[in-house]
């Protein structure tokens, strides 16, 4: 079974003419042998080409599950690069002149096919089907059967209390006053 993914990755700050030149190298390759390539290619499209091929390839794999589609299986059928809109900059020049340019932008889409391995479903004879339907039967029966375990509460120890504290007469902190202090409070304002 044929499997199909896609990831896209939008206005990338690069023109598409750029972009081509690097996309065009990993066409039609396995993914792995795409990646290794993109990693030692020295141009920064490389970076964001090799980000969507992975994108794609965990995509495929979301899709369809690890059981029955390896990342060895992808290959990367097409890659578009389109144009994105083109941002208008300026550029100052000497004697109050200005120079236009034009910052082109854009959009990335990676496509991976992949062949898929669908196991072969086994085919059940009518008197199978009629064993298991009756296993499954005496299974639930049995579970219904069986008596729920009552668990007993736990007992609580008895905690010896402590004995009561008599009370006494209020006790009043005494308070520590400074003679001095007052002393020296009331000469100044003889003073004064």
């Amino acid at each position: 079974m044929l499997v199909k993914a896609t990831a896209r990755l939008k206005y990338v700050s690069i023109p598409p003419r750029k972009m081509r030149l690097v996309a065009n190298l990993v066409k039609g390759m396995p993914v792995e042998k795409a990646l290794n390539i993109l990693n030692f290619t020295p141009r920064l499209a490389a970076h964001h080409i090799a980000k969507t091929l992975k994108s794609a390839a965990a995509n495929a794999l979301s899709s369809e599950g690890t059981d029955h589609l390896k990342p060895e299986d992808l290959v990367v059928s097409n890659i578009i690069v389109d144009a994105a809109p083109t941002a208008k900059r300026i550029r100052f020049q000497s004697m109050g002149r200005v120079f236009r340019y034009k910052k082109r932008f854009c959009h990335l889409t990676v496509m991976l096919e992949g062949e898929m391995e669908v196991p072969e479903p086994k085919k059940a004879s009518i008197r199978g089907r009629k064993k298991a339907a009756a296993a499954e039967t005496e299974e639930v029966t049995a579970e219904a059967v069986k008596k729920p375990v009552v668990k007993k509460p736990a007992v609580k120890k008895k905690v010896p209390r402590r004995p009561a504290i008599k009370k006494t007469e209020k006790q009043v902190p005494r308070r520590k006053t400074d003679t001095k202090a007052k002393g020296t409070i009331k000469q100044s304002r003889k003073k004064v």
